[in-house]
């Protein structure tokens, strides 16, 4: 295999999911109950034999950190791999200046010293399964300049609202990259996953910086598109992009399906997490669940149905719990009625009887907070 180093990436400025992120970056995020969605992306490229990973954070980095530890919980061998956490700077002047490029420029000479020729470029705010051994080898089999992966919908009007797509000619090359606003059904969305040689990757960072200030990855590849070979690969399987509230909600919830989530967990392509030894799930007499994941550590008296439960969580007797993600160490009291929550960690939902969301985007629950 030809040598690669990786970056993971937070994303860019326009992605925020309301509350959550005021506590930690996307990537931290807690996912089906016990997995990171930054596990995804780290268990994909440790599958692939890249153990060279950069993860780029900003905000909020402590969960972060005291998830991914020194990267073993992702089999990267300790004496040839290595994950770096990189810092970057966010501007209170404006967050059109918090940029994957800016972030880039900020750890440049770290970016320039890496040995390997090549990099891959993936985001820590999706979902998705990818052999990037595989990726990479198509890459350099092409002759492109930058390969970009991208997964083709039908229903780019009502998801992946904001994402990229990639405009491709018969031969998949690249003519443009726009953003989606829900105006085409049939869209290629962008992954937000490069491949392209470390030099370029410098190059691209220092010619963004020195062309306007606010410009990102995407901006400065559709400007040099002209003389750049850009390439698309298609990606199939499952794919969740996380940038809001809603999306963060739907991605659990598709995975309750079995389908879907056979799509995305096999055998042969394990998903790392950091693990706590905690006791079985105890379920009390009287319990019923239906079509819900329940992670360890809980303690069920009440009704869950279709609904993900982290670590820890108590859900006491005549609860009823429908079509929620409640995160870990959450207690849900007496004949308390949920329905469309994301209840945040450490939460105490007790004194209000009723929570109970019908529309589009579901009800949050604070962090900490006792209702």
């Amino acid at each position: 295999m030809a040598k690669a180093f990786a970056i993971v990436t937070p994303g860019g400025n326009h992605i925020h999911v309301e509350g959550m992120s005021d506590y930690r970056p996307i990537a931290a995020f807690s996912f089906l109950g016990r997995f990171r969605v930054v596990d995804f992306a780290l268990s994909n490229l440790s599958n692939s034999g890249i153990d060279r990973i950069q993860v780029y954070v900003s905000q909020n980095p402590r969960s972060l950190a005291e998830h991914l530890g020194t990267g073993r919980i992702y089999n990267i061998n300790s004496k040839r791999g290595k994950l770096q956490l990189l810092f970057n700077q966010d501007s209170n002047i404006n967050e059109i200046y918090n940029t994957d490029i800016s972030a880039y420029y900020q750890n440049i000479g770290i970016i320039e010293r890496m040995h390997q020729p090549y990099v891959i470029i993936t985001p820590g705010y999706m979902v998705f399964k990818q052999d990037y051994e595989k990726l990479l080898q198509q890459h350099i089999e092409s002759g492109a300049d930058v390969t970009l992966l991208y997964h083709k919908t039908p229903n780019a009007k009502f998801k992946f609202l904001g994402c990229e797509t990639l405009n491709l000619n018969r031969q998949k090359g690249v003519k443009s990259i726009d953003r989606n606003i829900g105006n085409v059904a049939d869209r290629n969305i962008f992954m937000d996953t490069f491949v392209m040689s470390k030099d370029l990757l410098v190059e691209l960072i220092r010619k963004a910086m020195k062309t306007a200030s606010s410009y990102r990855l995407v901006d400065i590849l559709n400007i040099e598109n002209e003389t750049l070979d850009i390439r698309g690969i298609r990606h199939d399987g499952y794919f969740a992009v996380i940038n809001d509230l809603k999306s963060y909600f739907n991605s659990n919830m598709e995975l309750l399906d079995e389908e879907a989530s056979a799509s995305l967990f096999t055998d042969d392509w394990p998903i790392y997490t950091r693990t706590t030894d905690s006791c079985p799930v105890h379920y009390f007499e009287g319990a019923q669940v239906r079509n819900s994941m329940v992670a360890n550590g809980c303690l069920i008296e009440g009704s869950v149905e279709n609904s993900i439960i982290g670590r820890g969580v108590e859900i006491r007797k005549g609860a009823v719990v429908k079509d929620c993600i409640i995160l870990g160490h959450s207690i849900i009291d007496k004949d308390v009625h949920l329905e469309r929550q994301v209840v945040d960690k450490w939460a105490q939902v007790s004194k209000t009887k009723e929570l109970i969301s019908t529309g589009e985007k579901p009800g949050y629950v604070r962090r900490e907070d006792i209702l």
